[in-house]
């Protein structure tokens, strides 16, 4: 007897529908599967069968045939197993082919029937609900993740026996719960513990105000990791939005499974320098989001950036300018979210002491060499290049003087992003931050009186900036404006963006009394 059931397949963040047809009839035992699907579903038969024969359901005497349809899309993943079985049940009439009507069925099945909890299902159920599906079954692992979804119901199981008898009427599942209320940021790295260093911790408030992405140039011990750590504590936390973004991304990678509470802290990665570009940027079969997808709506930190692999860096130009990953593969594409805050951070050649004439022995061409691992268009995509010279020793043993916290400096952000969203909201911008401003948008939400005007013509002429820098600075003079509270940009604002656009400073000899 034929019978169908659905499920769905992932392609980057979307998900599509796929009909499971079964047609089942005595004859010589066999189990075929069909529809252009890759390893990890052709061995679902195995689990299928084991399953079913938990469950009362012996296949020896039975031929059955399964296709995926559409054949022509390619069918990732284990959230098949449930829908295989369920369609296996229904052509042998153990279930009635009505209860399947309008259904989505996810999930993984073990030999023992149990069902397992799948990766994507935040997408998955999102892709039901625009698909206009009445009803989503999950397993118990994944119930907190697709309760986020509006607007269809969602159901839970965690055996294949309590899934048939709901289906044929004897019970009923239980409803996917909420996911327990967001918890207040949890950061407990606080910019109190960073001693000294004014300039950065300044430069790290404005990156933080407006969304832009830093670089930290500095000797090693200076603090540029530590306080790399301690910008999630002085970013506003996710708005709902933005949770079901992130939370969307890190389904699709398997990071969700067992998760009980909306993500509230923004997200902090810090891959390591020696990270392919795969891991960087996305990529493999199926593809799968990388480092700088998982960090969107927060912090992607990478630390000793002259000593990344410059093809893993030039992939991030494009992530960097336009907020998403598009991988390309000869199967297909799928496009990922891809808008962090970039905090990068490197020394200023190779030994890391430039400009100490006991420590630092690197040769000329070596520390030229060491600058241009780092590409002109890359350092274009930074909007704010901040130098940090090293610790003074008497700012280290002072104990009981401490530095500003972060929940002073982060109500100080938050003013200034309450700014940039009351221009969103007014209809002046599509952007609620000013790093993400357009060219139309900035120009409309820049107010430069003569004397601010006069500094950036200066700037440019003497820096030989190009558009793309140029747009940079005026961007971060808008939001040092913001922190300010002043709707025009003044002249002391712009001074203050072009000084941080200085990047060749970093690789310049520090004076004498530096060290």
């Amino acid at each position: 007897m034929l019978a169908a059931a659905y499920s769905a397949t992932l392609h980057g963040l979307d998900a599509f529908p796929v009909r499971v047809e079964v047609d089942a009839s005595r004859g010589v035992p066999s189990f075929d599967l069909v529809g252009l699907a890759e390893i990890a579903v052709r061995e679902s038969r195995v689990r299928v069968k084991s399953a079913l024969a938990q469950v009362g359901v012996d296949l020896s005497e039975y031929r059955v045939l399964v296709n995926l349809a559409p054949a022509d899309l390619r069918k990732y993943g284990s959230a098949f197993d449930v829908a295989i079985a369920v369609a296996v049940l229904a052509a042998l009439r153990r279930v009635p082919h009505e209860a399947l009507a309008r259904t989505m069925l996810l999930g993984e099945l073990s030999l023992s029937g149990g069902i397992h909890p799948v990766r994507g299902v935040l997408p998955y159920t999102m892709g039901a609900r625009g698909r206009r599906f009445s009803r989503v079954i999950v397993p118990v692992a994944n119930e907190a993740e697709a309760a986020l979804v509006d607007g269809i119901d969602v159901f839970v199981a965690s055996h294949l026996a309590e899934l048939a008898r709901a289906l044929s009427g004897e019970q009923e599942l239980a409803r996917a719960r909420p996911a327990d209320a967001a918890m207040a940021p949890t950061s407990s790295e606080d910019l109190a513990d960073v001693r000294g260093q004014m300039a950065a911790r300044r430069a790290l408030e404005i990156a933080a105000a407006g969304g832009h992405n830093i670089l930290m140039i500095g000797p090693p011990g200076a603090g540029k990791t530590m306080l790399a750590r301690r910008v999630g504590g002085i970013l506003p936390p996710l708005e709902p939005a933005e949770s079901l973004e992130v939370m969307t991304i890190h389904s699709v990678a398997g990071l969700l499974r067992g998760a009980r509470q909306r993500m509230v802290d923004r997200p902090f990665r810090a891959p390591h320098h020696t990270a392919s570009d795969i891991a960087l940027v996305g990529g493999g079969e199926p593809p799968r989001p990388g480092e700088v997808s998982l960090a969107h709506r927060g912090v992607l930190f990478l630390d000793e950036l002259a000593e990344w692999k410059r093809s893993a860096l030039e992939a991030l130009r494009q992530p960097l300018e336009e907020g998403t990953v598009t991988v390309s593969r000869a199967r297909g594409t799928a496009t990922f979210y891809a808008r962090p805050m970039l905090v990068a951070a490197t020394n200023p050649c190779p030994c890391g002491f430039l400009g100490d004439s006991l420590r630092c022995n690197c040769s000329d061409p070596g520390k030229r060499a060491y600058r241009a691992r780092l590409s002109g268009p890359l350092l274009d995509r930074i909007d704010v290049h901040v130098v940090l010279p090293p610790v003074d020793p008497s700012s280290i043993v002072e104990i009981s003087r401490t530095g500003e916290p972060s929940a002073a400096v982060r109500d100080r952000v938050l003013e200034a992003r309450a700014r940039q969203a009351d221009r969103h909201a007014r209809g002046v911008c599509s952007a609620r931050y000013n790093a993400v401003l357009s060219a139309a948008e900035l120009e409309a939400t820049m107010k430069l009186d003569d004397a601010a005007r006069a500094v950036l013509v200066r700037s440019t002429e003497k820096q030989m900036m190009s558009a793309r820098a140029f747009s940079k600075v005026l961007r971060v003079a808008r939001t040092i404006a913001d922190l300010a509270g002043s709707e025009p940009v003044l002249a002391v604002h712009a001074a203050e963006a072009v000084a941080l656009r200085a990047f060749d400073r970093g690789f310049e000899k520090q004076p004498a009394d530096a060290a």
